[in-house]
């Protein structure tokens, strides 16, 4: 089996992260340019509802079964590997067929009574076959990145979004003439297709690089498996109150925008289209980083649940400043990059200029939302994942009582959702570094934050030099293109000359470990 130290294995998902969000990116704006900011609401009052439905399903197997098949893989225990996958799969298969049919069910009251937008029920009903192919793919994937393989996990995303990227615009141009709703639905239709063929492929990769057979003795395996269902589930339930919290907050999101909008005055059909430039335009930009982050929280659960095993306290210490100083650093440009070029960016991509005055507030607090994954996977690897919990109750909590009271007033609109779900980034982030500080005495290295704050201020105040100085003589695409590319050479190049990336990381780094 292929096996990748933490830092390579990170560098893998990163990469194929970075194809995905460019795909997904262009995704967005197809969707966006197709069926335009009412059909983008109609969409994205689907998707909570979905993701919800999926964390319902996995139940947080995912992080469980990384987590445990380190351990184990660890202590060279196969036997225990394959009861792990079985519960597993009998798990996650009995769920999904469970909460597929409530989805189907129950789409017509959550479109009509709580979204406010009976519309909603036709991307609702189209994305509903996704739920058993996530949670089949989910169990899958945490097999692979528990034994520290990222090279399957990175594939599949890959192929998902081209696939997807494939259908989409065929879908939603076809269904258009009948109503956004449909079109919404098209767009749903090909994330179920994206999905399908990731499956297959993950599948495949599984048939080939496993040792045993999963069905060999599939149900003694499960009858015998109490107690690691037992282990599962000690992981499993309370990353899954974690994220099942986020999910019911990104659920109840869209309800309480468009109860609190019309409590301002705000017409429905105007609502769901400021919804959709909020979620579907302006939370899409900030999550563009997002990808770096979520690379190194998949990578941290095994490398962090192994150095556990064997109590190599300085190995935890070392991987979390390790994976902090990346998100700070991929972060941080990310941030320069959309709060300078806001204006320009929202208009190349969505034709919405205006919407940029939500992403300027966003964006600098947006480095909170970066740090967040590679905290929550320490903590989850640490066994405090119900501290993890805990803290984004509290985060959901105020988020969205803070929606419902900002959002509500004449003068802030949708613009105090906006704010609301800064506040959220904030607090969630604070805690899970208050926990992790009581629990391992885990410091930060100032020094590197002052050097990241000071790159991006210089090649933040370089950029709009450029920009200013290419108004007259390029169009506002090239002027846009070239601006971005000078800014992010001059981060790149005060990173590197600062050391925020040290020699020996980057001889660790797949491609560019040649040149050193």
């Amino acid at each position: 089996m292929t096996r990748q130290t933490f830092l390579k294995g990170a560098v893998i998902l990163i990469l194929a992260g970075l194809v995905t969000r460019i795909l997904g990116f262009i995704n967005k704006i197809v969707v966006a340019r197709i069926m335009g900011a009412e059909g983008v609401g109609l969409y994205m009052m689907a998707v909570p509802t979905l993701l919800l439905v999926i964390t319902l399903t996995q139940l947080g197997l995912p992080v469980a079964i990384s987590k445990l098949v380190a351990e184990a893989d660890a202590e060279g225990d196969r036997p225990r590997i394959k009861r792990i996958l079985a519960v597993s799969l009998m798990v996650t298969g009995t769920l999904s067929i469970v909460f597929t049919a409530c989805m189907i069910l129950f789409a017509p009251v959550v479109s009509s009574t709580f979204l406010t937008d009976s519309r909603a029920f036709y991307p609702l009903i189209a994305i509903s076959p996704i739920v058993p192919i996530v949670a089949l793919s989910s169990v899958i994937r945490g097999y692979f990145q528990g034994l520290q393989n990222m090279k399957p996990t990175a594939y599949s995303q890959v192929i998902e979004q081209v696939v997807r990227i494939t259908f989409v615009a065929a879908l939603t141009s076809l269904f258009l003439p009948y109503g956004v709703e449909y079109a919404a639905a098209g767009a749903m239709v090909s994330v179920v297709l994206g999905e399908l063929a990731s499956l297959v492929f993950m599948i495949t990769m599984f048939k080939r690089r496993k040792t045993f057979k999963v069905r060999k003795q599939f149900v003694s395996q499960i009858k015998e498996g109490k107690d690691t269902f037992n282990d599962l589930m000690t992981i499993a339930l309370p990353t899954t109150g974690s994220r099942l919290i986020g999910s019911i907050s990104f659920f109840f999101e869209p309800i309480v925008v468009a109860q609190s909008l019309a409590i301002a005055g705000v017409a429905t059909v105007v609502a769901t289209a400021q919804y959709g430039e909020l979620a579907g335009y302006v939370i899409p930009m900030l999550l563009l980083p997002t990808f770096i982050t979520y690379s190194l929280s998949v990578s941290l659960v095994p490398a962090i649940s192994e150095a556990a095993v064997v109590k190599n306290y300085e190995m935890i210490h070392h991987r979390l400043a390790q994976a902090l100083r990346f998100a700070l650093i991929s972060g941080g440009g990310a941030v320069v990059i959309l709060y300078i070029f806001a204006e320009p960016v929202m208009d190349l991509v969505y034709n919405a200029p205006e919407v940029a005055s939500y992403l300027k507030i966003m964006a600098p607090f947006s480095l909170f939302l970066y740090f967040q994954g590679p905290l929550q996977a320490t903590l989850q690897a640490l066994n405090l994942a119900k501290a993890a919990m805990i803290n984004s109750l509290i985060g959901a909590g105020v988020k969205t009582a803070a929606i419902f009271i900002l959002a509500s007033r004449p003068e802030l609109g949708i613009m105090g959702a906006a704010l609301a779900i800064v506040l959220g980034f904030l607090l969630v982030t604070m805690l899970h570094f208050a926990t992790l500080v009581k629990a391992i005495s885990f410091t930060v290295h100032l020094r590197d934050t002052f050097k990241v704050l000071a790159a991006m201020a210089i090649s933040g105040f370089a950029g709009r030099l450029v920009w200013i100085s290419l108004s007259h003589d390029y169009s506002l695409l090239w002027q846009t293109v070239i601006s971005i590319l000078f800014t992010s050479v001059i981060y790149m190049a005060l990173v590197l000359l600062m050391k925020l990336i040290h020699k020996n990381e980057l001889k660790k780094m797949p491609v560019i470990k040649k040149w050193f």
